[in-house]
Formats: C-alpha cells, sequence, structure tokens
C-alpha cells in the first residue's frame, strides 16, 4: 500500500475572451477537471476538458475518478491505470497527476522520463472561432503576424468565403481549416477545388481537419485530396488507428482523447509507422493541460495547443508564449 497517497479532485471554470464557436455550438467558459494526487511532500497535478461530443461531462468525470479512488489512494500504477478506465478525460487528468508525481518524486522531468527532447519552442496555430466571413476576416487581420492559423467551418455554404477572407486579411499564415464534421463530399470537394492551388501556387491550406462526420466518413476511402486531411473526432487511441488508414492522411492526437500522456505517445509512434502526418491539439483547456501535450508534439508536423490564448485568463504559474511560440512549461505548473 502507498502510505500517505490522497487523490482530491477540483471542478474549474475558466472564462473564454469572448466566446468560442465550431459548427455544433458556441461556449463563453472552459470547465476543467483538475486531479491533484499526492504522496508526502510531491504533490501531482493532471487537468482534463470533459467533452460532450463523447457523452462526457465534469460530474460523469468526477464520478469515474471518484470509483477508483480506492485503487488511486492504495497505490495504483500509471501503467495499470491504462486498464482500469477506458480512453478519454477521466483518465487523462489522472495520467497526467501520475507522470507529473513521478517526475517530482523522482527530481526527474517528465521528459526525460518520458525519454522525450524538449527541443526548441514549439510554434502553435492560433484559432479563429466560426463566424461570419466578414468577421473572420477582421480577426484574421488581427493575428496577420502569427504564421498558423487554424480557422472553425460551419457547412453552411459561407465557408467558401470564410477561408477567403482570412487569406485576403493573413495572406502569410498558412491555414488549418476544422469543420468538426460539418461537411458533405460535394462541399468538401468544392472547398478543395477552390483552394488547392496549382500552376505552380501552393494553397494556403496546409490541413483540413475532419471534414466529414466520424461515423459516416466511408467516402473518404481512397479519396484522393491534394490537401491533407486530418481525423479528429475519428480518432481517440490506438483502437481507433487501422480504421483511419486509407481515409485520411493526418491524425489529430489529444490526451483527453487518448485518455492521457502515456497513451498518446504510443499512439504517435504507432500512427508514424503507419506514415501519418502527427498533429497534436486539444480542448480549450488552461496551461496545465497543455503542459503534458507539448511532450506529445516535439517533433509534431502541426501543433495546435493554443487553448490557454483563448482564455481571458491562465491559471499560474502558466505556460509562457511569446506571440504563438511556446516556451518551456515551468515545472512548478507541471513535469
Amino acid at each position: 500500500m502507498a502510505i500517505g497517497t490522497q487523490l482530491r479532485i477540483y471542478k474549474e471554470r475558466f472564462a473564454i475572451a469572448g466566446a468560442f464557436r465550431i459548427s455544433r455550438g458556441a461556449k463563453t467558459e472552459a470547465l476543467v477537471l483538475r486531479a491533484e494526487i499526492s504522496r508526502g511532500d510531491a504533490v501531482g497535478h493532471g487537468e482534463c476538458v470533459p467533452y460532450a461530443r463523447y457523452g462526457e461531462s465534469l460530474d460523469g468525470v468526477e464520478s469515474a475518478i471518484e470509483r477508483l479512488r480506492g485503487d488511486i489512494e492504495a497505490g495504483l500504477s500509471r501503467t495499470a491505470l491504462q486498464a482500469a478506465l477506458p480512453a478519454g478525460a477521466a483518465r487523462n487528468a489522472l495520467d497526467a497527476a501520475l507522470w507529473d508525481l513521478e517526475a517530482k518524486e523522482s527530481g526527474r522531468s517528465a521528459a526525460d522520463i518520458a525519454g522525450v527532447d524538449a527541443g526548441p519552442p514549439l510554434t502553435t496555430a492560433y484559432t479563429l472561432s466560426l463566424e461570419a466571413p466578414c468577421a473572420m476576416g477582421a480577426a484574421a487581420k488581427k493575428s496577420a503576424g502569427r504564421p498558423l492559423l487554424k480557422l472553425k467551418l460551419g457547412g453552411d455554404g459561407a465557408d467558401i468565403e470564410r477561408i477567403a477572407a482570412v487569406v485576403e486579411n493573413a495572406p502569410g499564415a498558412k491555414l488549418i481549416v476544422d469543420a468538426n464534421e460539418a461537411l458533405g463530399l460535394k462541399e468538401l470537394e468544392a472547398l478543395i477545388a477552390a483552394f488547392a492551388g496549382g500552376a505552380g501556387c501552393d494553397s494556403p491550406l496546409a490541413l483540413i481537419e475532419q471534414p466529414l462526420p466520424a461515423d459516416a466518413d466511408g467516402p473518404l476511402i481512397g479519396f484522393d485530396s491534394p490537401i491533407p486531411l486530418c481525423a479528429d473526432e475519428a480518432a481517440h487511441d490506438r483502437a481507433s488507428l487501422p480504421r483511419l488508414i486509407g481515409r485520411y492522411q493526418a491524425i489529430n492526437i489529444k490526451l483527453d482523447k487518448t485518455g492521457g500522456l502515456t497513451e498518446a505517445l504510443a499512439l504517435k509512434k504507432e500512427a508514424e509507422e503507419a506514415g501519418l502526418k502527427i498533429m497534436v491539439g486539444c480542448m480549450v483547456g488552461t496551461s496545465l493541460a497543455m503542459a503534458p501535450a507539448m511532450l506529445a508534439a516535439q517533433g509534431a508536423d502541426f501543433v495546435d495547443l493554443d487553448g490557454p490564448l483563448l482564455l481571458s485568463e491562465d491559471r499560474s504559474p502558466a505556460i509562457p508564449f511569446e506571440g504563438s511560440k511556446m516556451l518551456t512549461a515551468p515545472q512548478a505548473l507541471w513535469g
């Protein structure tokens, strides 16, 4: 038995700057759950963002963690945790807390324990919420100095105008467009035709994220897109990987979907071996949620860890940002 091990759970709210809109709806605050596992003087922290799209809620995630309280306080290992809970937000919070606890108890960094080279600062995408084309163009103009922008699409017939407005107002930025399952095949084909580039011109679009519904993406099998298609809602953990091959050319790895950094690192390795490009993304959360994801994001083709930039106020201490560059997370925060 791990004498003195204690679990604490906190439900927290962080206001979003303005509103965060995607094709499924809008929200004005990030609802997060923070798990704290302490043993002696060492305290490990982890944050998750329950996502309704996957049937999750703060109360549901809290209940799932509470059911494991006895095992956790008896010293449940991070390895054993993988079988004790399914992939999802609840496991992510505990997995992150156990990584952090191990780092603090051992005096080593989480990066060192994971065998990850922290490398240079990461450059994250910056997300433009779904709005009318003129409003998204204005938002793009304010963020024109950022090298990578991600814009949310609506599947409402105005997406080509939205993209055109962003391209006009941020001509130097590469773009990721994210439909959140809102497009049909004909709309996807029209979007590609409008922005595929050609005749010596590069496309402004670097990636098209989850264009079709995850449960209706069969038409993507063998679909020849000059712009890589990225699985998000269709991608969770390694069990979901085989069906993505032949439909997508990239995968968005989010710790709240994989159930934590442990599975995320394993999924990243297998996805790379399968020839997929790697994107490491996030839900809208604080720096505490981004810190473990930064380890998975080392060497990724695309990084989308801008959650703290979308908040009115982050937690403290926080990851330092210089524009779109993410500097090393302070160990007092995580890892």
